[in-house]
């Protein structure tokens, strides 16, 4: 019989969907038992590490973020592991997804795979997995990847800012589409026309309204599209990244009532900012695809209510501040990108809150549901058997963001003096505190194949 090592008596947990009392004991990094009979915390073990919660925290799974840009190797003065995973702990994030892009090199072939788990060790504060790119030069070699160990495969359907991850053309699309399916793997698409936004005016000067013009709806709805065509044509499975324009959403709810292997994510910038109130020259605002208007933030609330609308991820892209143009505010110029894991959970309390939705809502679309996106069963929920990554929340507690205390690398950020609800108390990785000031609890962590991922997910932390 194993010992429990960890034993926490919470007043209010999120369990199977609902809040309630819980007590949760976990043995080697597992929760082994979560009691959430009348008179639980009365029944704790002995032996074990006890924590009382006070009445005013919730006890949430920890969240699993999959679109994340770490950016390490190459351009670790954009970030790096050791503080894009710091930031995660901070913000309530126990496993992220790094992006093929912006390291360099991108992670397009195994031994870029090799160099970004080299670049791991000893920086980690929470578990971090990683996708593939699919770009031309490696169509038709995307399966060694997959052997490798990625989670999936990111496109663009058009430039994506760096000249090292060129776009997919329709062809090449279809061709990865079907590549990808005969192994059942997974392609996940930043989704803009190309065509579309190239007969578009370019953004020029500190207009927000101009950098908005230039990628407009059209664009995603299109490339979103094109996407299920695919996907209907190859039986591949699809994911559309970064989701923010609400038109495309009768698409994405056709195709998945059509049975069509097809999910969507959006991200915390879409459903908090609108446009309507960036300044002139709010560089820090730019992203793509855009921040639009108050009145398509609240569609994007309706597919998350409705379930169009699997998941709530970061896409959280920074960059050193001078790539952001502040000297000339403009939006031509500018790199695209907001830096926000750290800020996640509380962004998206602060609007749920707003709209009469709960703690349980925000861990299915930031928990349990990237995981279960990713296939990763063992995280996402507080429930036997799941790994014992947990945050305690104070839910009515609230802060003002200051960029200066954030623990990313550059303190750059569109919630800048914002007052957000919700303060991460701790947060608990395997069962074990997170220390920000030793990254030593974190693990690479590939997508588990039996006896080929086990050496590589031993990898020193």
């Amino acid at each position: 019989m194993t010992h429990p090592d960890l034993v926490i008596r919470a007043h209010r947990a999120i369990v199977d969907g609902a809040e309630r009392e819980a007590l949760v004991v976990v043995a080697d990094g597992t929760i082994t038992t979560v009691d959430v009979a009348p008179g639980a915390l009365d029944r704790a073990p002995t032996g074990a590490h006890t924590v009382t919660l006070a009445r005013d925290v919730v006890l949430l799974p920890g969240l699993v973020d999959t679109h994340v840009h770490v950016n390490e190797p190459g351009r670790t003065d954009w970030e790096g592991f050791a503080s894009a995973t710091r930031a995660a702990a901070r913000g309530g994030v126990t496993t992220l997804l790094d992006m093929p892009l912006n390291s360099s090199p991108v992670t397009t072939s195994p031994a870029a795979l090799d160099a970004k788990l080299a670049s791991t060790v000893g920086k980690l504060h929470v578990d971090t997995g990683f996708w593939g790119g699919a770009v031309p030069e490696n169509l038709g070699r995307l399966r060694e990847l997959w052997d490798g160990g990625v989670f999936g495969f990111k496109c663009f359907l058009l430039h994506s800012g760096i000249d090292e991850f060129p776009p997919l053309d329709p062809a090449q699309m279809l061709a990865a589409m079907a590549e990808i399916a005969s192994f059942d793997g997974l392609l996940i698409v930043h989704a803009e026309d190309a065509g579309t936004i190239d007969a578009q005016t370019p953004p020029d000067g500190p207009a927000y309204t101009g950098f908005l013009d230039s990628r407009p709806v059209t664009a995603e709805v299109r490339a979103v599209a094109q996407v299920i065509d695919g996907v209907r044509r190859t039986g591949c499975r699809a994911h559309i990244l970064h989701l923010s324009a609400a038109d495309a959403l009768p698409l994405i709810r056709a195709a998945k009532a059509e049975g069509l292997p097809i999910t969507v994510e959006t991200c915390p910038h879409y459903l908090s900012l609108f446009a309507e109130e960036i300044q002139p020259g709010a560089t820090h605002y730019k992203c793509c695809p855009p921040i639009r208007e108050a009145g398509n933030r609240e569609g994007l609330w309706e597919g998350l209510r409705d379930g169009t609308i699997d998941l709530v991820v970061s896409d959280h892209s920074p960059c050193v501040p001078e790539l952001k143009r502040f000297d000339t505010g403009d939006f031509g110029e500018a790199w695209g990108g907001i830096a926000s894991v750290q800020l996640g959970l509380p962004v998206m309390w602060s609007e749920a809150r707003r709209r009469g939705m709960g703690l349980p809502d925000v861990v299915r679309w930031m928990a349990s549901g990237p995981a279960a996106f990713v296939g990763l069963p063992d995280r996402g929920a507080i429930r036997p058997g799941a790994r014992a990554d947990l945050v305690v929340l104070a839910p009515d507690d609230a802060f003002v963001v200051l960029p200066e205390r954030l623990e990313h690398k550059n303190p750059v950020t569109a919630y800048a003096e914002r007052a957000l609800a919700g303060v991460v108390r701790e947060v608990y990785l395997a069962g074990h505190r997170v220390d920000l000031d030793r990254p030593a609890a974190g693990h690479p962590v590939l997508r588990p194949i039996p006896s080929l991922a086990s050496s590589r997910m031993e990898t020193p932390a």
